[in-house]
């Protein structure tokens, strides 16, 4: 499945600007992080991106790259700005979709698994006339990741696990819409008093029968392979 990655202005087009940040420098991290776990933790992920540098790109030329690639879903990746006391997350799809449409499909889905991990307050699903959105030949959607001139929103933004976190949401949305399956995972194999008693793929079950086992075993082994 082909992933166009969109991050908002560049080069002599910095966008929104507070707090000691500017637009354009956070839409590409958020960016390239996505693009590195798509990437690396999943089978059938092939990704493009608008720029991996700061440099100037225009809409016409970010739609019509998209298009000419054949993507399957193009997601455009932008912080907002008002008058510092507006704040939260919120995204938007082609102002002429229907509620019925795949895209407004693929905004449920990302729009709530990018809530879960980004910490912000959730200002709804939203529609507009934007280029990138109604010029792409793809489901399209566009995310707004807080406001850069609001201090809460902004002191969130300076953080990278905060960018860690939204880009994780991107993603768990954009696997969701497009069926993406994951890499083949190591696995944790749990060794208690020298017998193997399973191998699990999460750490959270590792940390389960480890701690349900406590009182029965003297030593126990961790082994990732």
């Amino acid at each position: 499945m082909k992933i166009y990655l969109d991050p908002g202005h560049g080069g002599s087009d910095p966008g929104a600007a507070g707090n000691g940040l500017q637009e354009k420098n956070v839409t590409l991290a958020i960016a390239l992080r996505i693009n590195d776990i798509l990437l690396k933790e999943y089978a059938n992920a092939e990704t493009r991106l608008s720029r991996m540098t700061d440099k100037t790109v225009s809409l016409q030329e970010r739609t019509d790259d998209a298009n000419s690639w054949g993507a399957d879903l193009f997601v455009s990746i932008h912080t907002n700005a008002f008058d510092g006391t507006a704040y939260g997350y919120e995204d938007y799809i082609y102002s002429g979709l229907s509620d019925e449409s795949v895209t407004a499909l693929y905004q449920r889905i990302i729009h709530q698994e990018v809530i879960k991990l980004n910490g912000l307050r959730d200002r709804g699903m939203k529609k507009a006339n934007f280029h990138v959105l109604r010029e792409t030949a793809m489901p399209a959607i566009l995310t707004e990741n807080g406001f850069i001139d609001h201090a809460g929103d902004s002191a969130k933004m300076k953080s990278a696990a905060w960018i860690e976190q939204t880009a994780r949401g991107h993603v768990n949305g954009i696997a969701v819409c497009l069926g993406l399956t994951k890499n083949d995972t190591s696995l944790y194999k749990v060794t208690m008093d020298g017998g193997q008693i399973g191998a699990y793929q999460e750490k959270d079950d590792v940390l389960n029968v480890i701690s349900s086992n406590w009182d029965s075993f003297q030593t126990a082994e961790i082994v990732k392979g």
